[in-house]
């Protein structure tokens, strides 16, 4: 199954005031969604997130999101390519679900399904 391209990328940061004015000097777009825990910009069909201290994941690197039609259906297939679950299915709201799945040398693999 192809996937529909990435659709959201998510960088851990440490100082989320310092990241945002960096982030919206490189995408040239200000920012689409601020809290206290997270920053967001639109940029054409990609979503751009700064996550403080990366998040609850925990994540140490940033994680692309890859849009796919069948989530459950490309983490089977992931998974039978040799990719070890990391983050299983959950929902995030505004019925987007995500997950991760991490390869063989350790990277970080996000998928996405929108309904």
């Amino acid at each position: 199954m192809t996937t529909l391209g990435i659709r959201t990328v998510l960088h851990p940061v440490t100082d989320l005031a310092a990241a945002k004015a960096v982030y919206a000097a490189l995408l040239g777009v200000p920012a689409s969604a601020e809290s206290a825990y997270y920053v967001g910009f639109e940029v054409g069909d990609t979503h751009v997130g700064l996550v403080p201290g990366g998040g609850p994941q925990g994540m140490t690197t940033p994680v692309t999101y890859w849009a796919v039609p069948d989530l459950e259906a490309k983490l089977a297939e992931l998974t039978a390519a040799g990719a070890v679950v990391g983050e299983p299915i959950r929902d995030v709201g505004a019925g987007r679900r995500v997950a991760t799945v991490i390869d063989p040398d350790g990277n970080v693999l996000g998928v996405l399904q929108d309904n």
